[in-house]
């Protein structure tokens, strides 16, 4: 049994949408925001394509410097989510915030980014959950035949859809137990990280790894020598990819403890932490491997795919505590694409409940769990949606599925430069109030969304060439004699556009400007800003957030645009307009 329990105060607005508040604190919001990045996934099926491609060398030995390249727009756009998050803790994130800004197509292109990236990359996390989980049974039980299951594609993807089901389930069933599971899977995760990292140094700088190992050189995060066009932007693209998921941590912010502070919190802490253990993985990965295409070098076209597969055996050895470590590396990748699939379900069911909850797809999504609280549409939705797409992108070709890490790349560049862009539009007439809103909400934001749209531009043109991507028999996997990684990013976007128009014939209202209208930011009215030459997050201006939540009985608020006054009346949450 479901119901739509949502509630509207102030006028377009909405204050509640029946999801269960207060239940993650800043560490849970955190946890949330690393584990839907999957460090050991993510690393694992990406660090290949950004150290080469196809065989061919692309960033080498310089892949940690791209990778700290890829974190400064992350970092910049983790901003701008805690800045807007600050007017508006709503789940529908880069959805509601770009329509508040930009108006209500903008809006809806940004929702659809969210959810096409989303859909796109559980067909991934399937295949690397699905086949993990016969090579760890396998590995367990000394079976080989049950081992060699990880290499079928029937098994595989049978394994794949298992997975989708069972974390859809978990996140049916609600944001507490999807807290829990993800600390559990997070530590072990982690932690089997930097073993895996500490392990491979020591033998490099013991003398006892490969012969084209390599020591760490500084040289390796200073990447200015490559070329942007042809290798920083398709890498970074790649790169991009293993920082994403940070914005789940925001996507749960109606469930989170003190919602307009927590989420963006958490946002920023999430990235810094990933910075460190990508640096540090990634490093000893390239020392102990290479980057040469001959064994488990990186640059071996055959190892693109899963690096940590290729150099799990290498690097741990025969013995028994070899095989015991070998074990838990294949159980950190299991669990953390297990992981990515339940927080990848999270924030893309809120993305359509709030989208739903504003009339812009159909209001069946918007439906909530009574006892659960959790949406129930929007959930199974997105379990069935990504098994389908799963499926025919398997029957198609399996090897189509490799071009799918760049493509999300894309759409990743796409909607979270879009947020950069909004956070700027929707505090334009307050960026100049204070030094530290200049650069938070204006400067930072702006650097953000100008890189990430400079890297999309650039690398959808290496992307689109026919031989970017080949299959293990060097042939070019192509899409209408087009690079796939290309066709599936724009095309996705393509189709988003097309549905749009599609829902605006049934749904009118919303694209209208009726349930989400167009604004600015909100004040107190009478705010001393205050004065001098402080660092960029030393102050805090308040916000007031549109459903008035914030604003202290008494006080007034200011819609700087159109001059419009709010107050709260004594014991309610009504919305009292004054002109």
């Amino acid at each position: 049994m479901t119901s739509p329990s949502t509630t509207t105060d102030a006028p377009g607005g909405v204050n509640s949408k029946g999801l269960k508040g207060g239940v993650l604190g800043l560490t849970g919001s955190v946890v949330v925001g690393i584990a839907s990045t999957a460090p050991a996934y993510s690393l694992a099926a990406s660090l290949g394509f950004i150290v080469a491609s196809g065989g061919s060398l692309l960033a080498g030995v310089q892949s940690p410097g791209i990778i700290l390249l890829a974190f400064v727009p992350m970092y910049f756009i983790a901003v701008a989510y805690q800045e807007l998050n600050k007017a508006e803790p709503d789940c529908g994130t880069t959805f509601t915030w770009a329509s508040r800004a930009f108006g209500p197509k903008t809006g809806w292109m940004g929702g659809w980014g969210i959810i096409a990236a989303d859909v796109i990359v559980m067909a991934n996390l399937a295949q690397i959950a699905g086949s993990y989980s016969f090579t760890l049974v396998g590995k367990l039980f000394g079976n080989p035949d049950i081992a060699a299951l990880s290499s079928d594609v029937f098994w595989s993807t049978v394994a794949g859809l298992a997975w989708i089901a069972i974390m859809t389930y978990i996140c049916y069933r609600g944001i507490e137990i999807s807290a829990r599971l993800q600390f559990a899977l997070l530590s072990i995760e982690v932690l089997i990280l930097i073993v895996f990292a500490v392990w491979a140094l020591v033998r490099v700088y013991s003398g006892t790894a490969e012969s084209y190992s390599l020591v760490p050189d500084i040289s390796w995060f200073l990447p200015f020598n490559l070329d942007f066009g042809t290798v920083i932007a398709p890498a970074i693209l790649t790169a991009v990819f293993i920082y994403w998921g940070w914005d789940s941590a925001v996507s749960v912010n109606e469930e989170s403890k003190d919602p307009s502070r927590t989420p963006g919190r958490a946002a920023v802490i999430s990235t810094l932490l990933l910075l460190v253990t990508y640096a540090l993985v990634a490093v000893a990965t390239i020392a102990f491997a290479g980057v040469g295409t001959d064994g488990v070098g990186l640059g071996n076209p055959e190892n693109a795919n899963d690096v940590f597969s290729a150099i799990g055996p290498a690097l741990f050895g025969d013995s028994a505590i070899g095989g015991v470590m070998l074990a838990l590396l294949y159980i950190s990748i299991l669990t953390s694409a297990a992981a990515s699939t339940q927080t990848t379900i999270l924030p893309t069911a809120r993305t359509a409940l709030s989208m739903a909850v504003y009339r812009a797809v159909p209001a069946k999504f918007a439906k909530i769990h009574p006892r659960f609280l959790t949406p129930t549409w929007s959930t199974v939705g997105m379990g069935v949606i990504s098994a389908v797409f799963y499926l025919v992108f398997t029957l198609i070709s399996p090897t189509l599925l490799s071009a799918l890490i760049g493509s999300v790349g894309l759409l990743i560049a796409f909607y979270y430069g879009l947020t950069g862009y909004a956070c700027i539009w929707f505090y334009r007439k307050t960026l100049t109030s204070t030094f530290r809103n200049f650069i938070m909400r204006g400067v930072i934001p702006l650097l953000g969304g100008l890189m990430l749209t400079a890297v999309f531009i650039f690398g959808l043109v290496q992307y689109a060439l026919p031989d970017w991507l080949t299959d293990e028999d060097d042939n070019n996997v192509t899409i209408f004699g087009i690079g796939a990684v290309a066709v599936v990013g724009i095309g996705s976007l393509v189709i988003g556009f097309v549905l749009m128009f599609v829902v605006r014939w049934r749904s009118p209202a919303f694209f209208k400007g009726q349930t989400l209208e167009k604004r600015s930011d909100l004040i107190l009215l009478g705010e001393k800003y205050p004065t001098g030459i402080r660092l960029p997050d030393s102050e805090e201006t308040t916000v007031v957030a549109r459903d008035l939540s914030n604003l202290p009985t008494g006080l007034i608020a200011i819609d700087l645009e159109s001059g419009e006054k709010y107050s709260k009346k004594k014991g309610s949450r009504d919305a009292d307009p004054r002109s």
